[in-house]
Order: C-alpha cells, then structure tokens, then sequence
C-alpha cells in the first residue's frame, strides 16, 4: 500500500507542474528524474509499517549556500519564491547540479523576457556549470539581467565576481569599480561592495609586487 501512495504522490506531483504550472518540455526528463530519485530514497529506507517516534525538532540553522543561490535571492524583488521555475532550479543548484539548474532559469527567462531574476540565475548557473568560467552564454545572460533590471545592483555585482573569478581581475575590478560609482552612498551594499573592491584591489597589487594603493 505504501509503493502505490508513493508512486501515485509522485505522479500527482508531476501532473501538477505539468499543468498547473505550465512546466516546459526541457524540464521534464530532470523533474521525472528528481521524482524518481525520491522513490529511489523510499525504497532504501522508507518502512511503512514502522511505527512513528516522537522527535523534538532540531533547532533552525542556516544551510551554506552556493554562490548562484545566493545570488538568486538578491536579484530583487520576484526572486525564486515567486517564480516556480526558479524555485526547482534553486533546489538543484543547492545539489551542484548547475546544467539542470540552468535548463529551469532558461525556462524562467523564455517564460518572461523581462524577468531579471530569471536572466540572473541563469548566468550564475551557467559559470557554476563551467566550473567557474565565464562563457559567452553566461555573459549574455548578465547583459540581458542588467538590461531588463536596470536599478539592481545584483547583476553587475556578480558579472564582477566572475570576472575576478575567472582570472580577468583588471576587467572585474572595472565592473564593480564602475557599480560602485553609480552607487549612491546610503545604498545598502556600498559599504560591503568597498570593502570588497579594496580587497580585490590589494590582491591584484600582491600579483604585481606592489604595495596597494
């Protein structure tokens, strides 16, 4: 009795995303595969007939989180909560499954042009699954997220890091030197975003032999 709740919950499941919420075909076969791996877990050491035990629950602590994920909830105001896409493709970016990320952000983007949030994750996934690099792709999908977001700091700021990140420290410190400048003072992440850029700065005067400025 327990398999046939099991496999019925997650047929509903899919049932739902599929019509409910309009899930787009490059989704399925990794939305399939998800709900499959959960059977999967059930069939190891799910026991339906073992009774239940009482538990105190654990106290709350915050899971790390990959860049890309983080980056996702400071995209604005429609973040992941607000998007079903963006959701799955966060979940999958907390496993380190960046590909299957991207395919739910790309589905997000092609959903609504104009979604910001969506153009945003799907670079950051992008470079998540170039192990780091900063692809052609990835650089569109930050000049798409800065375009249809024009007054979040969320996109130059990350495009920044991948740049830093991928060696290009002089074109990374542009970027958020240039963020920094259209940054008014009182801007939440102007204090942070200095701090960070003196310490990009000392870094790239230690690779010279030079003392920082």
């Amino acid at each position: 009795m327990g398999w046939v709740l099991a496999i019925g919950l997650a047929a509903v499941c899919f049932a739902v995303l599929l019509i409910a919420f309009r899930l787009p075909r490059q989704c399925w076969e990794a939305t399939a595969a998800a709900l499959l791996l959960g059977l999967a877990g059930y069939a190891l050491q799910g026991n339906p007939v073992q009774p239940g035990a009482g538990k105190a629950p654990p106290e709350e602590v915050d899971a790390p989180d990959t860049a890309p994920g983080a980056a996702e909830r400071k995209a604005g105001p429609r973040g992941p909560l607000g998007d079903p896409l963006l959701m799955t493709a966060a979940a999958f970016a907390r496993h380190g499954k960046y590909a299957d990320a991207a395919d739910f952000a790309r589905a997000a983007a092609d959903k609504d042009a104009g979604n910001g949030d969506a153009w945003l994750a799907l670079a950051n996934y992008l470079v998540g699954h170039a192990e780091g690099n900063l692809t052609p792709a990835a650089l569109y999908s930050y000049g798409q997220a800065e375009a249809t977001s024009p007054g979040n700091p969320a996109p130059a700021y990350f495009l920044g890091l991948a740049l830093a990140q991928a060696g290009q420290l002089e074109q990374g410190r542009a970027v958020w030197a240039d963020l920094l400048a259209r940054s008014p003072k009182e801007a939440p992440w102007h204090e942070d975003l200095t701090a960070k850029l003196a310490s990009l700065d000392a870094f790239i005067a230690a690779q010279r032999g030079q003392a920082p400025q």
